[in-house]
Order: structure tokens, then C-alpha cells, then sequence
């Protein structure tokens, strides 16, 4: 009996549950942005100013402050191109006949984001550009609790599309402008967070972005925020049944986004432009080219975005904003305040895949906001483990297991030799393979086979509480495994730990079955390092099934029956160091047709060919 027999159960049958209040409390820094671009859409050139008001909310006093100038890794020699030529497995997106497309840009290609002039409340700052990196060494400092206002002219040239953002997709998309300013860095109780552009995704400071772009009047506008200017710009956000009329040749679009860490735009000359209005939910915009190919999906993604944000909202949280925009664009999928950049063609299918794990970062990278430079498995992980169950639902999948591909890819990490802990920094994986599958596979297993552990209801109103105790608060991974605890009231240290902090493995056995008398003794062993407490199924010959729960001691707690139509046996606690637990059952040998160690194939076992025991015939 295979390892593959035996998923018997749907373990996710509700989602729906009230979190707690919120009784954590945490400070952060906090921005507003007010920001004058003009671009001229031949040369790709923009030149801008920014005034933004910083709100030191830290028990620190700050003598200096970094911006983010991410273009600026678009640059032959870059660091970006640097780690491109040198890691083993580059991304084929920004490789071209072997060689890195960063290194092959000329000057009219290339990016770069400048500063070319900064005050703070007035007084000119030095300050120095460390690729990526600005550094500014303040007038005066900022103490704990007080403002500054630090206004900078700034100009930039926008790359060819090679990473998240850049020009001329492949897809003909003109402008994906998503890491286009200058960004400050964000502060926070582990210090500065000004880590250069190399890979790898974004860390912010929540605040309020007040944004006026000027360029040509044909091209159409859409991203984060919300469009304060309707009537002057047209192009689809206009009241329904008037007309705009416009003189020039360019076009003013201003925006608002209030409480957000980044700004996203694209724009294009044939953007179609839709709008979806929810009854219960913010206003969907759906960006994407006047291509025949692609438009038929485009409708159809439409009512498949309404659905994934109802089932986000209900699973996750509330929605907090007031409107959300699909942008045809980029290189691939990536999520932004309020809004994403997708490569649209694709099958539906897949069109569909993309829009719901894009979505699903809103919940955990743009209102929760783990720093991914050193937790990207809570961002992206989460992510993954909720798109499985909504693409499930949304697309009637019909998936016993929707996070198989989750653990095969988890499975094949460690058969490689290649996995780091999930503390590693982002930056720091030896390959793109490790990083990928530590981030999206091992990160949703975090969560899946959590539910494992205190049970999927527990598992479900632990995510509903994490986000409603630490929305807005950028959390570590002690906040979710707090969280788990005080749901589940089981102790969870060991599991954050051995998962996370290690690269130890779980490998459970049937190590022999014998007759005891008129009963039998079972004898489990405890391969792998990490431990786990375990549910055994066992068929019996007249067809019935029942199971057996042994608790880990140190979880100091058990779960309720996952299988309560089945009779089950809670036995004596296995204390992780002792390697083997004998389980006695009250019944003769013969009449014992199959064991199986955890039927839910949700506990992530390196080897299930000894998780299962069957009599011979």
C-alpha cells in the first residue's frame, strides 16, 4: 500500500471564523509622500520632486535616513547583474543566449534613479548614492517622537523590462512603474532596513502618497490609488454617459493611496480599461492591451477576481481598501499596494492563478508587510497556502489535497542537498532554487501542516486573528507561532523552531507490527530530527477504521478529533528524545488490515514508504 493510497479526508471544510481583538501593540515610522512627475514617453526619461514628511515614531534618536533608488540596479556592473552572472541558476527572465541582459544594456536602455538635490526643513543635506542605496547624513536629528520634512528633486530613466518593472514588455506593454522613486527606507525595532536591490522583493514604511504624473494625453493610467481627477483625464474614469475633452498633448493624473507602503503605475496607449463595481467590495480596474488574443480571458478574469476577493476577505480579513486594479505589464506576476502587474498572455487558467496569488499578497505583504528580506516564507508561503485553497474553491479544482505541489517541491529541496534554513537572508540562498522552494513550498507547508498540528479550524481562525492583531505592524515570525498558541493553547516553540531556524527533517516509521497475545504492539521510531505528534489510521479486515492521536509532550496539548466520524484513541504522549513508542491496540493481528501514518499526508514526512504497515494476504 502506497503512501499515495491514502488521502481520505477533506481537511478544510470551513473557513469562516471571529478573530480576537487586537491586543498587541507595536510603533512604526511613518511617511507622506507628495510627489510631481513629468515622463516623456520617447526618451523614457522623468524628472520629479518629492515632498515628504517623516514621523519618527521609533524610542530613537536619528542622525541619518536611506532611500531605496531601485532602478539603479539596471545598470551593467550593477550588483543585480553582479549576482545574475555569478548564482548557479540564473532567472531566464533576465538572462539572453547565456548572458545577463543587465550587462548588455547600452546607456539609452538602461535604468538609473537619481537625487539631485535634497533639504531637510529647508537646509541642503549631504548626501551619496551607493548604487541602490542613498545615504544621507541629516542636518539635524530627528528625535524620538518628532517630523522632518526632506524635499528632493530627483530624475530617472526607465530600463528596459527585465525584473518586476521597466518599458517595452515583451507583451508590447510601454511603462511598468513599480520601484520608479525614491523610496525611504524603512526603521523599525531591529534598526535600518536599507538593503540593496539585488533580487529580491521590498520592504516599506506605511504612509499616505499624494502623486501627480504628467505625461501623453493617449496613454491610459492605472496602479494604486485613488484617481482624484475623473473628469480632466477620461479614459475610462469618467462618470458613465459624459465625455472628457482634453487640450495639449499631456495629460496631469493625480492620485491619492492613504496607508500604503509602495506606489505602483503602468501605462500604456491601448490599455482597455474596465471597471467592476462589488457589491460588498471595492471597485475592481482591469488594465490590459487591445489585443483580440488576450481579451476574451480578460473578461472572463473578471467575476474570477470579485470571487478571490470575497473569499480572501472572508478567510483572511477585511479588504482596507476601496478599490483594487489588475495592470497588464511586467515580466511575470507582482504584487503592489493596492494593485498588481501581470503578463497577460496566458490561458485562463493560469491568467487566473496569477491574479489570485498577486491578490493574496495584499493580505500578507502590503497590510501585514513581513520584511522579506528576512522572512520572505511568511509572505510568500502564506500567499501560496491560501491562492491553493481559493484556486480550489474559485476554479472547482476539486483537490483532496491542494497544497500537493507545495510538498513535492519541498521533498525534492531536501533530496537536493541545496536547502538553508528559512532564516537564511533572501540574498544569501546559493541558488534560486533553494530560495523559490524555501519561500513558496516550505513556506505554505509552515501553515498547512500547522493545521496538522492544533487542527484546521484552529489553524483557520489563527490566520483570521494574526492578521487582525497585526495588520499594519509588519510581524515576525514569533507573532504567527504567539498567535497559534493562544488559539490552539498548545505550546509551539519546538515547531517555529525545527522549521524554520533548521533544516532538520520529519521521518516517522512503522519499524515492526507483532502479535501480542490477542492484541498488537506497533513499534513506531523517530527517524528525521524534527518531531511531530502523530494521528494513525488503522483499516481494519472487516472494513471498519479507526484511529489512534499521540500528542508531542512538549505541545503541552492536543487537538480535537480531525476525523470525527472515525472513533478515536488519545494515548500516552511521545516524548520527543526516546526515538521509539510502542502502541499497543486491543486487537488480534489478523484482524488488522493496513496502518498508516498520518492519513492527511498533510505532516510533511521526508519517506512515506515506512508510514504504512499492510498485512499480507
Amino acid at each position: 500500500m502506497s503512501r499515495a493510497l491514502i488521502f481520505l479526508f477533506c481537511a478544510f471544510g470551513g473557513f469562516f471564523t471571529v478573530s480576537g481583538q487586537n491586543n498587541t501593540s507595536y510603533w512604526q515610522q511613518h511617511v507622506d509622500y507628495t510627489m510631481e512627475v513629468d515622463m516623456d514617453v520617447e526618451t523614457y526619461q522623468y524628472s520629479g520632486t518629492q515632498k515628504l514628511v517623516y514621523t519618527n515614531n521609533s524610542p530613537d534618536e536619528l542622525n541619518r535616513v536611506y532611500y531605496h533608488l531601485y532602478f539603479n540596479a539596471f545598470q551593467p556592473g550593477s550588483e543585480m547583474d553582479a549576482r545574475l552572472q555569478n548564482v548557479k541558476d540564473p532567472d531566464n527572465r533576465m538572462m539572453a543566449n547565456g548572458k545577463s541582459r543587465i550587462a548588455e544594456l547600452s546607456e539609452s536602455e538602461m535604468g538609473y534613479l537619481h537625487a539631485e538635490s535634497l533639504t531637510q526643513d529647508g537646509t541642503p543635506v549631504s548626501f551619496s548614492e551607493e548604487g541602490t542605496i542613498l545615504v544621507v547624513d541629516l542636518a539635524k536629528p530627528i528625535p524620538s517622537g518628532g517630523k522632518t520634512t526632506l524635499d528632493m528633486t530627483f530624475k530617472g530613466q526607465v530600463p528596459l523590462q527585465i525584473r518586476r518593472s521597466g518599458r517595452n514588455s515583451k507583451e508590447g506593454v510601454a511603462l511598468s512603474m513599480s520601484q520608479w522613486y525614491p523610496k525611504l527606507s524603512e526603521y523599525d525595532f531591529q534598526g535600518w532596513h536599507a538593503n540593496p536591490y539585488i533580487a529580491r522583493e521590498f520592504h516599506g514604511v506605511w504612509g499616505n502618497f499624494d502623486v501627480k504624473l504628467t505625461l501623453d494625453k493617449n496613454y491610459t493610467v492605472g496602479g494604486t490609488g485613488y484617481l482624484q481627477n475623473p473628469q480632466e483625464v477620461g479614459h475610462g474614469y469618467e462618470t458613465p454617459g459624459t465625455k472628457v475633452k482634453t487640450r495639449g498633448k499631456t495629460l496631469t493624473w493625480h492620485f491619492v493611496a492613504p496607508n500604503v507602503h509602495d506606489f505602483m503605475w503602468g501605462a500604456d496607449p491601448e490599455y482597455i480599461h474596465d471597471v467592476v463595481e462589488m457589491a460588498d467590495g471595492p471597485m475592481l480596474h482591469f488594465y490590459y492591451k487591445n489585443d483580440p488574443e488576450i481579451i476574451e480571458n480578460w473578461k472572463k478574469l473578471q467575476p474570477k477576481t470579485e470571487a478571490a476577493m470575497h473569499f480572501f476577505s472572508k478567510n483572511i480579513g477585511k479588504y482596507p481598501y476601496d478599490q483594487y486594479s489588475v495592470v497588464h505589464g511586467g515580466d511575470g506576476g507582482m504584487e503592489y499596494a493596492m494593485s498588481t502587474l501581470i503578463t497577460g498572455k496566458r490561458t485562463l487558467g493560469s491568467l487566473v492563478g496569477v491574479m489570485v496569488h498577486e491578490l493574496a499578497h495584499t493580505w500578507f505583504q502590503h497590510v501585514l508587510a513581513t520584511n522579506e528580506s528576512k522572512y520572505e516564507w511568511m509572505d510568500e508561503g502564506f500567499t501560496t497556502f491560501i491562492s491553493s485553497l481559493c484556486m480550489n474553491e474559485i476554479m472547482e479544482q476539486g483537490l483532496e489535497n491542494p497544497f500537493e505541489s507545495s510538498y513535492k517541491g519541498y521533498y525534492a529541496l531536501v533530496n537536493s542537498g541545496l536547502e538553508l534554513p528559512q532564516t537564511t537572508h533572501a540574498d544569501r540562498y546559493t541558488t534560486n532554487f533553494a530560495y523559490g522552494v524555501s519561500a513558496y513550498s516550505k513556506g505554505s507547508i509552515f501553515l498547512s501542516q500547522l493545521g496538522y498540528v492544533i487542527g484546521q479550524d484552529k489553524l483557520m481562525e489563527t490566520i483570521r486573528k494574526y492578521y487582525q492583531d497585526f495588520k499594519f505592524k509588519h510581524p515576525v515570525p514569533n507573532d504567527i507561532k504567539r498567535t497559534a498558541e493562544k488559539v490552539s493553547g498548545m505550546e509551539l516553540d519546538w515547531y517555529l523552531t525545527d522549521w524554520t531556524q533548521t533544516t532538520n527533517t520529519i521521518d516517522y516509521g512503522i519499524k515492526s507490527v507483532e502479535a501480542d497475545g490477542n492484541k498488537t504492539k506497533i513499534t513506531l521510531e523517530r527517524i528525521g530530527a524534527m518531531p511531530m505528534p502523530l494521528d494513525i489510521l488503522i483499516a481494519n479486515s472487516d472494513g471498519s477504521q479507526e484511529t489512534y492521536y499521540l500528542p508531542l509532550r512538549m505541545m503541552r496539548g492536543e487537538k480535537d478529533n480531525p476525523y470525527p466520524g472515525l472513533k478515536r484513541t488519545v494515548v500516552e504522549d511521545w516524548a520527543w528524545a526516546h526515538p521509539t513508542y510502542e502502541l499497543t491496540i486491543d486487537k488480534p493481528l489478523g484482524s488488522v488490515k493496513a496502518i498508516v501514518i498520518d492519513p492527511s499526508q498533510l505532516m510533511a514526512d521526508v519517506n512515506g514508504e515506512n508510514n504504512v504497515y499492510q498485512q499480507e494476504p
